[in-house]
């Protein structure tokens, strides 16, 4: 028997929006929304504007961590631009079981919250390290993929995790590294995890359910069925058919 999602099972939109709704409520995938999450791993994929940022932030808040990226240590801290998620209100979720920990991983917000954690270290009523969980050194202090690995490392253990495009700051070596963390997490049992990507490495993982947005309803697709895919591959086999077109528009 495959091994199922530990902690959330499902979001559904609570109704339909109106017809004349505003972003985000007027994303097509919302008409009917019932996405099931089958496994402890699930990617979101799809072309920009689709809304898998959206849906990602909104799924977040769902599980009480903060918009911005974070822990529940960070809900008050307010350290990002957003505040809260418009799309959350108009979704339900269903769990399993409420997990214990949990970590939004948010990549064009993560210079906010190393930030946050500086101004942490340097508050005298602060109790404890606020490093203790990243490597024990300021995520400043570390070139951009640097600073990913060492939250992905150091913070993600047992939980819920929710990854938005992290491939952004790793190279191709340290994707296999996250994947390789990620695999022992969830074979384990007691991690779960929601990524949202464009990376067709971090997609090859092995059974997990890819969840495409490049139509107007979601639906779980293959790797060979993505556009992620069908393009890294052509482009590798065949650069010279591409850049034929390329310098043709």
């Amino acid at each position: 028997m495959p091994p199922q999602a530990p902690y959330l099972l499902s979001v559904r939109s609570i109704a339909d929006p109106p017809a004349d709704a505003r972003y985000p409520l007027n994303l097509p995938f919302l008409k009917g929304l019932a996405l099931e999450l089958k496994g402890p791993v699930t990617f979101l994929v799809g072309e920009n504007g689709t809304g898998k940022s959206t849906l990602i932030e909104a799924i977040a808040v769902l599980c009480g961590l903060p918009v911005s990226g974070g822990s529940k240590s960070e809900l008050a801290a307010r350290h990002g631009p957003e505040a809260d998620s418009p799309l959350a209100s108009a979704l339900r979720p269903a769990f399993r079981k409420k997990p214990r920990d949990g970590y939004f991983l948010r990549a064009e917000f993560h210079a906010h919250f190393a930030s946050l954690l500086e101004q942490r270290a340097a508050d005298p009523d602060f109790i404890g390290d606020p490093y203790a969980a990243y490597g024990g050194k300021s995520l400043h202090h570390r070139s951009h993929g640097e600073a990913f690995l060492a939250v992905l490392q150091h913070r993600v253990r047992k939980g819920l995790f929710l990854f938005d495009e992290p491939e952004s700051a790793l190279s191709p070596q340290r994707q296999l590294s996250l994947l390789a963390l990620m695999y022992d997490l969830a074979t384990a049992g007691g991690s779960q995890f929601i990524v949202a990507t464009h990376s067709p490495i971090l997609m090859t993982y092995p059974d997990a359910q890819i969840v495409s947005f490049d139509e107007a309803r979601l639906r779980s697709v293959r790797i060979e069925e993505t556009d992620h895919y069908e393009i890294t591959k052509g482009m590798l086999e065949d650069p010279e058919r591409y850049w034929r077109h390329l310098s043709q528009r």
